[in-house]
């Protein structure tokens, strides 16, 4: 890249941010410094901002499964283990996945209580995820379905908070108001809610986001849903990544502002050195990049607005004798009189 061009990739920023303030490229531990502090104005840029930034929005399509009840099953009071007649559960459908998966759910026996499934053994043999509490079921009747759904492996957060999907009209809630709208969502049907899931799994420090859906799906739907990326930068060869790593690394920031990653971190810079001064400066001039950003990119926004309710002026000028309320008098002056 030239020198006297827009700062483009992760080397280009880091080494800006050293030259302003004056320290010597090219040294381990300062250029450690400098790339921690661009990474964190990264972040920090798109926190709690996603929803005004066009570039960090993706598209995606979740594909719900059709519910399957395909012969008998066997459950035994105290066990976790079922057996299957005339099933395949281990069999993948027109669509490539399997009729019956570890993320579904069993009801069995026409019973209401919701079994999760730890593991598919094979076309007739299953694992469930709690014993089975009920009478002993043989060569009974079951539905197996599924309400949890995995989204997009960079998925972030929606990018309307009131609503998963425009297309299919699907409302978000909170988690708290879905358990207690829908304790043990067994009820079937076309999706009308949703509200998103993290799970965190042992040893691991990464949350798995999933949409949870209420009816629970009984058939093959599409639903399309926006989000807000978790993957701020891409590499040369396309891959994207949560942080810049490779010196060839960019941003997903358009070209034109990424100049604010070096002033958001030049304040960390100056702050951590105790140059006050100079660190409230270089925050005064981040805050006023971010806000030229956020005017340039919010293309639609409204505007505020001063609209009086004006409709029932209106109407009385229009029917001035109408209504029993009869029109303003002020007396003399008013009916011409003397």
């Amino acid at each position: 890249m030239s020198t006297t061009s827009q700062l483009t990739d992760f080397s280009d920023l880091f080494t800006d941010l050293q030259n302003r303030v004056r320290v010597t490229t090219g040294v381990t531990a300062t250029e450690t410094q400098a790339k921690r502090y661009i990474n964190i104005g990264l972040q920090d840029m798109h926190l709690g901002m996603e929803y005004r930034y066009p570039w960090a929005e993706r598209r995606a399509v979740l594909r719900t499964q059709d519910d399957y009840s395909t012969g008998t099953i066997t459950a035994t009071q105290g066990s976790t283990a079922i057996t299957g007649s005339g099933t395949l559960w281990n069999t993948a459908n027109s669509f490539g996945v399997n009729n019956v998966r570890a993320t579904g759910k069993f009801l069995i026996g026409g019973g209401t209580t919701p079994y999760g499934i730890s593991s598919i053994t094979n076309d007739t043999a299953a694992v469930l995820t709690d014993r089975f509490v009920e009478s002993t079921v043989t060569a009974g009747t079951y539905v197996y379905y599924e309400d949890e759904y995995d989204l997009a492996s960079d998925f972030l957060r929606p990018v309307d908070a009131q609503r998963f999907s425009d297309e299919v009209a699907i409302d978000i809630i909170s988690r708290t108001e879905f358990r207690r709208r829908y304790p043990s969502n067994i009820t079937r049907g076309r999706p009308a809610v949703a509200t998103i899931l993290d799970f965190a799994p042992s040893g691991n420090t990464t949350p798995i986001r999933r949409v949870k859906l209420s009816p629970a799906p009984d058939s093959f739907i599409l639903i399309p849903y926006t989000y807000i990326t978790s993957n701020l930068a891409i590499s040369s060869a396309g891959v994207a990544a949560t942080n810049l790593s490779a010196n060839t690394d960019e941003p997903i920031v358009p070209l034109r502002y990424r100049h604010a990653l070096v002033f958001h971190a030049l304040q960390h810079w100056y702050r951590d050195k105790k140059d006050d001064d100079r660190a409230v400066a270089a925050k005064a001039e981040y805050v006023d990049i971010m806000t030229r950003i956020m005017s340039d990119s919010e293309i639609g926004a409204p505007r505020p607005q001063i609209r009086p309710r004006i409709g029932g002026y209106v109407r009385s000028a229009k029917s001035p004798y109408s209504g029993g309320r009869g029109r303003f008098d002020m007396g003399k002056w008013d009916n011409m009189g003397e």
